[in-house]
């Protein structure tokens, strides 16, 4: 099985490749530190599995999931990520992903997950899985982040990861009055006035991590 590694730290993919090298059938053929990236790999390559990092520079995992399916509907898309906390579980599985895992896990758990999603069963962590159960429960634990659309989930990112309102026009390919009405709109959803108010929302809730 060929596998491509997506995540934006090297130290992270020089791991992974490491770990999967010691099981013969599988085999990474490459590796990228973008979304963006992630496209022109898998075009290249046709990759039967893509281990994907969900917080990364760019268009992110969620956007790159959706838009790797489109190039390949066959591709298998396994999120491996530090998150654990709904909504991105959720929004990846609704995006196309077959699995999704944290890098807490220990290493069998990768090859797990990799063989099932190519005998086509999805893959969910044990400590993930708890987590959406949680949230289908408790309809307030995300703070009103059920209510957006995906787009709005995106914007909402690369915004809280600092990208000027010019930057996220350009990588979404969308004018920057679109962007400027997808932020108030967030503003609105959330109950948020500013953009520092909004990265506060995403930190508690685990979207990003808080800068030391």
């Amino acid at each position: 099985m060929r596998v491509v590694l997506v995540d934006d730290h090297q130290l992270v993919r020089t791991g992974i490749r490491r770990l999967l090298s010691d099981t013969e059938e599988l085999e990474v053929v490459g590796e990228a530190g973008s979304g963006e990236d992630a496209l022109r790999l898998v075009r290249e390559t046709r990759p039967d599995v893509v281990l994907m990092d969900v917080n990364m520079p760019g268009i992110g995992g969620l956007e790159a999931t959706r838009k790797l399916l489109r190039v390949d509907p066959e591709l298998r898309i396994i999120a491996l990520t530090i998150h654990v906390e709904e909504p991105y579980p959720s929004r990846l599985m609704e995006a196309g992903a077959m699995g999704y895992i944290t890098k807490g896990c220990n290493e069998g758990e990768i090859t797990d997950a990799i063989r099932a999603v190519m005998r086509g069963e999805r893959y969910i962590g044990a400590d993930i899985a708890q987590q959406m159960a949680l949230a289908g429960f408790d309809g307030t634990r995300d703070g009103g982040l059920d209510k957006l659309s995906q787009r709005e989930m995106q914007v909402m990112m690369m915004v809280t990861q600092g990208y000027k309102m010019q930057e996220i026009s350009d990588t979404l390919c969308l004018s920057p009055k679109t962007i400027s009405t997808y932020r108030y709109r967030l503003y609105e959803k959330l109950g948020v006035e500013t953009d520092v108010e909004l990265t506060h929302l995403a930190i508690r809730h685990g979207m990003i991590e808080q800068m030391s």
